[in-house]
């Protein structure tokens, strides 16, 4: 199956790559302009993270196991608390997070929305996503600090390296390879967004909205649960 995934994913990618000529870092309030609202209300979606029963929370290989070689790597956990996938809500973890719940009401052109943990020391390797109709927005919420005061969560992303503190965000292409290592004691708390790429060529929009509508019906017919 993962041997399936990556080489699907590849031509995926490929195509979009002959299509859609993007740079890995983007322009945040140009490109997603309602990601200030996200930003200004860090706080209160930090304090709603932060109440979620993490032991609940399923780690991202138990949702999709073929991406155990990043998520199942080194024995540490990377959980992600779901509250939108590909368009669709889950009700139960989205009553537990209202403000975050009334932002989302509010950006239609977020597709998905997850708060992610990542355990102390969990280095997630070197990997591509292959979709680009979306781009992928990261809000810090609760970030470790290093002795020297910097964040301690370090974001490789075609190979630059990006560093972001509680409160704020990068906006970024997931098809560029990507790494990123939790260098604390600590866990680290990032909400996660997938926003829907402004202004693609007409093919490259169909395409997408093809590929989310069958990613929803593998959903449905594998009965992936985003619920602990």
């Amino acid at each position: 199956m993962t041997k399936l995934y990556d080489r699907v994913s590849a031509v995926i990618r490929t195509i979009y790559e002959r299509r859609i000529n993007a740079p890995a870092v983007l322009d945040a309030p140009h490109d997603f302009p309602n990601s200030q609202r996200f930003t200004e209300a860090w706080q209160a979606i930090r304090d709603e993270a932060l109440a979620v029963r993490l032991e609940k929370v399923p780690r991202f290989h138990d949702l999709m196991p073929e991406q155990a070689e990043i998520s199942a790597n080194d024995n540490r956990d990377w959980r992600m608390f779901i509250l939108k996938a590909y368009g669709v809500e889950v009700p139960e973890n989205i009553a537990r997070m209202p403000v975050l719940a009334r932002l989302l009401k509010k950006c239609p052109e977020v597709t998905s929305a997850t708060i992610s943990f990542l355990a102390p020391r969990k280095h997630i390797p070197r990997h591509r996503g292959p979709f680009r109709g979306v781009m992928r927005f990261h809000l810090g919420l609760q970030i470790p600090r290093e002795a020297d005061g910097q964040p301690a969560t370090r974001m490789m992303i075609d190979d630059r390296e990006y560093r972001i503190a509680d409160g704020e965000c990068l906006l970024w292409d997931d098809t560029f390879p990507h790494e990123v290592t939790n260098e604390a004691d600590e866990p680290r708390i990032a909400l996660l967004l997938d926003v829907w790429r402004p202004n693609m060529p007409l093919d490259m929009e169909i395409l997408s909205r093809a590929i989310v509508r069958a990613v929803r019906i593998g959903m449905r017919y594998r009965g992936v649960s985003f619920t602990g």
